[in-house]
């Protein structure tokens, strides 16, 4: 199966999405902007899509700007030299070149304590190093809050997927609260995704955490501790919370989303198309129980689905059909006329 080739079309529309919500949030344009505005986002459906994604990352970081109006943001300090004015939000448009990659960060330090907000949006990833020192990897379509204090680091991942490269730290323990688990590191490497259901997977490629997994349907309860090392992983949607290790290859397949490229290795061709979903905007749909049963091999770019689709048909008896409203269909190949 052919390797896809990253086309950059999602980036050119995330630019433009960026320039028109500065333009709307900031008022500066004229009265027939709104009209120009809604005729823009009629044209694709990415281009709604894309304006949605940047503009619920404004809401919630306006949300921190309220409650800090007062207090300098150090992110974007440095960048935004000219004063703001209070009462709006325009001193977080200063950092527009920031935003039309969409992924946002809010930064402020008060009495020894660090708090920062990231995100990515569908198909991006991004890469933060805290002040401690340790590395956090942000995949698709994710956001993750950080509170480094003296005496704890603690990090919350609210949706999707991220690597962290632990800076070595006793006195200051680094815990991870995803979905109905809270990981616990000193200085290491590991991931933590969070799925539809709130269950958390972790894979761990250096060193060892501890997991402590509670049900979200029992809170009460005891949790649940289990410890990883180097090549072992964890669900916690497995009843009984089972450590299992994983092979050199399969670790670095789990990890190849942090180089743009996702790996299929005999999965059926309905796990593929899931995991390639993550990383577009497209609904794709698989309309035949045997095509969603076929296995399917190889490394493809994140970035550049229509290439899947390509391969897809190269190397299996489908076909593409792209409907309205982003849909495309995965069909049976029909057979050579007789």
């Amino acid at each position: 199966m052919s390797e896809v080739v990253k086309l950059r079309t999602r980036a050119d529309i995330e630019e433009e999405a960026a320039a028109w919500i500065w333009r709307m949030d900031c008022a500066v344009g004229a009265a027939g902007d709104r009209q120009a505005f809604e005729a823009w986002l009629r044209q694709d459906v990415r281009h709604r899509r894309a304006a949605a994604e940047l503009s619920a990352v404004w809401n919630g970081l306006d949300a921190l700007a309220q409650a800090k109006r007062d207090e300098k943001i150090a992110t974007f300090a440095n960048a935004a030299k000219p004063a703001f004015r209070r009462g709006t939000r325009r001193w977080w448009l200063a950092a527009a070149a920031t935003l039309a990659a969409i992924a946002v960060g809010a930064l402020w330090l008060r009495q020894g304590r660090e708090l920062q907000t990231l995100a990515t949006a569908v198909g991006q990833q991004r890469n933060v190093t805290l002040a401690d020192g340790s590395i956090v990897t942000l995949n698709t379509n994710t956001i993750v809050e950080t509170d480094l204090r003296r005496q704890l680091r603690e990090i919350y991942l609210r949706k999707g997927e991220a690597h962290f490269q632990v800076a070595h730290d006793r006195s200051r323990p680094f815990l991870v609260h995803a979905g109905d688990a809270v990981v616990r590191a000193v200085g290491t490497a590991f991931e933590v995704r969070v799925l539809g259901d709130q269950h958390v997977d972790v894979v761990v490629n250096e060193g060892r955490v501890e997991v402590q997994a509670v049900p979200r349907n029992r809170p009460a309860a005891a949790a649940t501790v289990r410890a990883l090392s180097a090549g072992q992983r964890l669900s916690t949607a497995s009843r009984d919370y089972a450590v299992v290790p994983i092979s050199a290859q399969q670790l670095s397949s789990e990890l190849a989303w942090r180089e743009g490229a996702v790996i299929f290795d005999g999965e059926p061709l309905s796990e593929a198309v899931a995991e390639i979903e993550r990383y577009t905007d497209l609904r794709i749909v698989v309309s035949d129980p045997q095509v969603a049963a076929l296995r399917v091999g190889g490394r493809f770019r994140t970035g550049d689905v229509q290439e899947f689709f390509d391969a897809l048909q190269a190397a299996l008896p489908v076909s593409i059909r792209h409907g309205t409203a982003g849909m495309v269909f995965i069909e049976p190949r029909p057979p050579p006329p007789q």
